[in-house]
């Protein structure tokens, strides 16, 4: 039995794991896929106190030892289903079933596709949801980024390094980034910028990306990009689905937590990107993890 079972290996369940553990607590983590989240993929970090500049896969390596340091159990599975029987909650996976008596969710979000025809025929061969895995593959060649947030323009500057050309491409006529980010893209003189363009379709070179088929959103006009490298940056997707039947959602996919991250179920509580807030970002993922964390300790001492 465990006392914590943390769904979720972002910065938000790692941030859980650890005040958790210093708690004395018994916390078995569980992740789908990678320790590290969204943060990890992410070429440089420079809006966490204290820390000037770091890259977001040594920011979530640095994290992933110190619990681990702490005595942290881990498991890769796919959970299915979360349910309450008294005081006790089980977790079922898709490889094994885990008891607890109490649970974090910190399932983060998943990339937002385009949903234009032949997307998911042309992932891995030309089309990609993220720059820092996949833009090495891309050096000295012409690429195209479409997004106009946060992610999107973190996309551009990293590849603007290293390609000869970056397109972006953006549906309305202004970005959604922080102002510095925005200005740094703009003074790279191999980033060519393309507004109010919805994507309409891909074109292909046998099974590869060839190029991107645009229509102007105003004057209706054909826009035709060659791009053997194009990277969608267009938001997320909550993961939630497995818990509709266990905590509230909203319409969207998105926990329903209060201020101290408890869910709709007692002893059920969630942090991240996961919820339902206003804004995400690293230092509220970490400090939704410590909340949870502390009030999930709180609540297991006094049953």
């Amino acid at each position: 039995m465990n006392d914590i079972i943390i769904i979720g290996g972002g910065a938000a369940g790692m941030t859980a794991a650890l005040y958790a553990l210093r708690s004395g607590k018994k916390v078995l983590l569980i992740e789908k896929n990678s320790f590290g989240g969204q943060i990890a993929l992410s070429p440089r970090v420079e809006n966490y106190p204290s820390i000037k500049e770091m890259k977001g896969a040594e920011f979530s390596d640095n994290l992933f030892n110190q619990i681990d340091d702490l005595g942290l159990k881990w498991e890769l599975d796919n959970i299915q289903k979360v349910e309450k029987n008294d005081n006790t909650f089980t977790v079922i996976g898709e490889y094994a079933t885990y008891s607890a008596k109490s649970v974090i969710i910190a399932t983060g979000v998943e990339h937002r596709k385009i949903n234009v025809e032949g997307e998911d025929d042309l992932i891995g061969h030309g089309l990609s949801y993220c720059a820092t895995c996949d833009g090495a593959f891309y050096s000295g060649q012409d690429v195209a980024v479409i997004g106009d947030a946060n992610t999107a323009l973190q996309y551009i500057l990293l590849l603007a390094n290293y390609c000869n050309k970056v397109y972006v491409c953006t549906l309305f006529d202004k970005f959604f980034a922080d102002p510095t980010l925005i200005n740094r893209m703009k003074k790279k003189n191999n980033i060519e910028i393309i507004q109010n363009i919805a994507l309409q379709s891909f074109t292909k070179d046998g099974s590869e990306l060839a190029g991107l088929n645009f229509i102007n959103t105003k004057s209706k006009n054909k826009v035709n990009i060659s791009v053997k490298g194009a990277f969608i940056a267009i938001g997320q997707l909550p993961k939630n689905d497995f818990l509709a039947n266990t905590i509230d959602l909203t319409k969207n996919g998105y926990i329903q937590a209060d201020e101290n991250m408890a869910t709709s179920t007692e002893g059920v509580f969630a942090c991240g990107d996961c919820i339902d807030k206003k804004i995400r970002q690293l230092t509220t993922a970490v400090s939704d993890g410590t909340i949870a964390a502390i009030n999930a300790v709180a609540y297991i001492d006094k049953i």
